[in-house]
């Protein structure tokens, strides 16, 4: 016999919670289990006022909209909200009913905008103590990468503008002429989102307007322990150290071990990380293929007698220090007796200099 659903024939009452609609192991329901907010009023009690102003969107609710579109992989507020009224995993998971009205989308931009960076680091910190109270960190080992986010700004918003405006304003009409002679063209900012900076990952791979995302994690079960957002044009070796202080200072544990790529391959970065006994997991940069002087690996450095001896055996003693490390220089009488002196330095360098 065919069956009938009757599915034109709305029902008035639902019977039983709504929890009951949701499988049990949907990530919501999942992550409901073990996520504890109960401290969150208490952090945001002074942005808010007490005797004045109409009832706010309750602190634990809109936090729970923005990690629900985190989980379910939605960046918009405005389709996160559209999904949220259909979508009774996210409406139970964030404690509305279905006959409430779900927040505007701009309320929760305005939201963010109340609470301020600093409120949504220690919501991340807490997420961490949580962690680390789960027996879900050990904090020894930590791997460290960066990657590149796309700007959600047009290409029609780049211009130069800025930079035009900063050149004009701050250097004279020689200067700006020589600025743009260096560089080919001024550099292009985003009207919309002066922040996102043209930047590539490959030279195979044309430039974007991006943000850059450094991330620290933990190797004993892949937990976030540090997040950091510049500019796409920042450097990430110049990020690692500053990085590895705030994973000691959110777990309390001494690192031991660092794990990178090899654009954190800086020498300043392995001469901490060996200070502070931090085993780096970090492979050299790779020397140019067709490198017009020897490359410095062919020179020895020997560290208990503090001198270098270049390819052909010859003593570099050190000569002064920089800021990035001590400068060894070879001897006028050495180099120009060299028979690799047209192979090591160009015809208007009298000697060799190592910088260590």
């Amino acid at each position: 016999m065919i069956g009938n659903q009757g599915r034109w024939q709305e029902d008035l009452f639902v019977v039983g919670p709504l929890s009951s609609l949701i499988p049990n192991d949907h990530v919501l329901k999942r992550v409901d289990k073990v996520l504890d907010l109960s401290w969150l009023r208490r952090e945001l009690a002074d942005c808010y006022s007490e005797t004045m102003g109409r009832p706010s969107i309750d602190p634990e609710s809109a936090l729970r909209l923005m990690l629900a579109g985190y989980f379910q992989d939605i960046v918009h507020d405005r389709k996160l909200m559209r999904e949220a009224q259909v979508n009774l995993a996210i409406r139970w998971f964030a404690g509305f009913r279905l006959d409430e009205t779900l927040p505007e989308h701009s309320s929760l931009t305005k939201i963010r905008q109340r609470w301020g960076l600093q409120r949504f680091e220690k919501i991340f910190q807490k997420t961490v103590q949580m962690c680390i109270d789960a027996g879900l960190v050990n904090g020894e080992t930590v791997h460290i990468d960066s990657t590149l986010i796309r700007a959600d700004v047009s290409w029609e918003s780049l211009t130069t503008e800025y930079a035009e405006k900063a050149f004009r304003e701050n250097c004279t009409e020689e200067e700006n002429n020589n600025q743009v002679s260096r560089t080919g063209r001024p550099k292009k900012r985003s009207t919309t989102d002066p922040d996102a900076t043209l930047t590539t990952s490959s030279r195979n791979s044309r430039m974007e307007p991006s943000f850059k995302q450094h991330t620290a994690v933990d190797d004993h079960s892949g937990v976030i322990l540090d997040v950091k957002t510049t500019t796409g044009e920042a450097s990430e070796g110049k990020e690692l150290l500053e990085q590895i202080n705030r994973v000691e200072e959110n777990t309390g544990n001494k690192i031991m071990t660092v794990t990178a790529d090899m654009a954190y391959a800086h020498t300043e970065n392995y001469s901490q990380l060996e200070q502070r006994q931090i085993e780096a997991v970090i492979p050299i940069q790779t020397l140019p293929t067709k490198s017009r002087s020897i490359p410095i690996n062919r020179f020895k450095y020997d560290a208990k007698n503090q001198i270098v001896r270049c390819p052909r055996g010859k003593i570099m003693r050190r000569s002064s220090r920089t800021d990035k490390g001590w400068v060894y220089r070879a001897t006028n009488k050495d180099c120009a007796s060299c028979p690799l002196r047209f192979g090591c330095i160009s015809s208007t360098v009298k000697v060799r200099i190592i910088l260590i």
